[in-house]
């Protein structure tokens, strides 16, 4: 009896190693998250799923750039796609120039740049769909969730940062929080509302590695 109570503790014990270790490989970048007010962090040279590779000073002549952090397999994502196509069309031809850009942190087997390649053709992305294969320009960017969106204004500073809209359900939505922040920006205006909780799928961060102290 004593044996198979230490035999279950033996297992408690393995799974919770086994739990920590999953867990410490996951790293959420919260803490570094970006706030209004700051300066955007640049990024280049992302891989495209048009097969060209794009910087963030490409898009320098665009009044206001949304940046939304997404992927193919988290349900969330999914389900704003057809939003996010709504979006970018409604502003494709806006005088002062109004851009998304999709970009995918993710590092899984169904985040491969092929498979991007494949959803974006798929759906008819009219935005460009990014690759952020080593995760710097999220974590730059302190994004936590997909799909999460940063409004960057006139002078590349944040003016929201957050959900798209009010219900995850596109057909209960009252309040279109992206809508009212790219408005305000493109006035020159800060946004009533400059942060919204984002609802999604965690971004499963690399764990660091850390330098082995000096003896």
């Amino acid at each position: 009896m004593v044996a198979g109570v230490q035999g279950r503790g033996g297992v408690l014990t393995g799974l919770a190693v086994v739990l920590l270790a999953f867990l410490s490989t996951v790293v959420v970048a919260q803490d570094a998250k970006l706030k209004p007010g700051d300066l955007a962090p640049t990024w280049k040279d992302l891989p495209g799923t048009d097969a060209q590779k794009h910087s963030l000073d490409e898009l320098a002549e665009k009044a206001v750039v949304v940046l939304c952090f997404t992927c193919n397999s988290c349900p969330y994502s999914v389900d704003y796609e057809d939003r996010m196509i709504a979006f970018a069309k409604k502003y494709a031809a806006h005088p002062e120039g109004v851009v998304l850009v999709a970009i995918n942190a993710n590092r899984k087997p169904s985040e491969s740049l092929e498979k991007m390649q494949l959803r974006a053709k798929e759906k008819g992305f009219p935005f460009l769909y990014l690759q952020d294969e080593t995760q710097q320009v999220a974590e730059s960017y302190g994004a936590v969730y997909t799909p999460e969106f940063f409004v960057l204004n006139r002078e590349r500073r944040l003016v929201y940062v957050g959900a798209m809209d009010d219900r995850t359900d596109a057909q209960q939505v009252q309040v279109r929080h992206l809508e009212l922040a790219v408005e305000a920006a493109l006035k020159g205006a800060i946004p009533e509302v400059q942060a919204v909780p984002a609802r999604g799928c965690a971004i499963p961060y690399r764990r660091a590695r850390r330098e082995k102290p000096v003896e």
